[in-house]
């Protein structure tokens, strides 16, 4: 996949981060069809209205892979999610370490789909 450079320079000296990432943004592509990326320091957010899901960097140095984080209405229960916050009514935000493509799996994608549905229906 050739990535734009700015998504490619987010993981500059990180190899395998980059592969999982590009995984990642390949199967949600397959999921939820177009959506638009923005890079800033800190992560890449994937967007259709409003932001869907993100990815960024561990926040522990010795934590591999990519972090994902995505919104939905409740909170889903999974040993997969490290931790969950409801920083608004309804609005949970979950986060999860990503260490392996076998981890971007269907169930994964299918929190990211819902997360896509749920970010065009929250500004409401």
């Amino acid at each position: 996949m050739d990535l734009p450079l700015e998504e490619s320079l987010f993981f500059a000296g990180r190899p395998e981060e980059l592969a999982l990432y590009e995984v990642f943004r390949a199967r949600v592509a397959g999921r939820v069809g177009a959506f638009r990326v923005k890079v800033s320091k800190t992560q890449i957010t994937f967007a259709v209205r409003y932001g869907f899901a993100f990815v960024s960097h561990p926040r522990r140095k010795q934590d591999r892979g990519i972090l994902v984080t995505f919104g939905l209405s409740h909170r889903q229960a999974s040993d997969r999610i490290q931790y969950a916050s409801e920083p608004y009514p309804h609005r949970w935000t979950h986060h999860m370490l990503v260490g392996s493509e076998a981890e971007i799996d269907g169930e994964l994608l299918d929190w990211i789909e819902e997360a896509c549905g749920f970010s065009q229906i929250k500004g409401r």
